[in-house]
């Protein structure tokens, strides 16, 4: 394994371990967009911005990278769903999202159109 891989892995084991701690001790907060939004720049920017790298390297995931990588996104859109008082059970494939995100150049967009949260007006 690559010292590339042994950061990448940390890094994708920090990101989920995060968003369990967050899950755990989630509170409805005051003021939604503030909450989410810190959710989509702490949590899902940084997981899309891992799958990017290791697509782009060529060096690409193994399947239990992959697969962490992919809980850990769900678990953040589910976070930032949670924000606005909506329940999901987010399934969402990091490919997807990623080219999601490249299509609309915003993490925002990108997690209201995977979730639908908030309804646009």
């Amino acid at each position: 394994m690559s010292a590339e891989s042994e950061r990448r892995d940390a890094r994708i084991g920090a990101l989920a371990e995060r968003a369990r701690e967050e899950r755990e001790r989630f509170d409805p907060p005051a003021d939604p967009d503030e909450r989410a939004l810190s959710y989509l720049r702490e949590g899902l920017w940084p997981v899309l911005e891992i799958y990017i790298e290791a697509r782009s390297s060529g060096e690409g995931l193994s399947r239990a990278d992959h697969a962490a990588l992919e809980k850990a996104l769900n678990e953040w859109l589910e976070l930032y769903a949670l924000c606005y008082g909506v329940v999901i059970d987010a399934e969402f494939s990091a490919r997807e999202t990623a080219e999601l995100f490249v299509e609309t150049h915003n993490v925002r967009d990108t997690a209201q159109l995977l979730t639908h949260v908030p309804a646009r007006r």
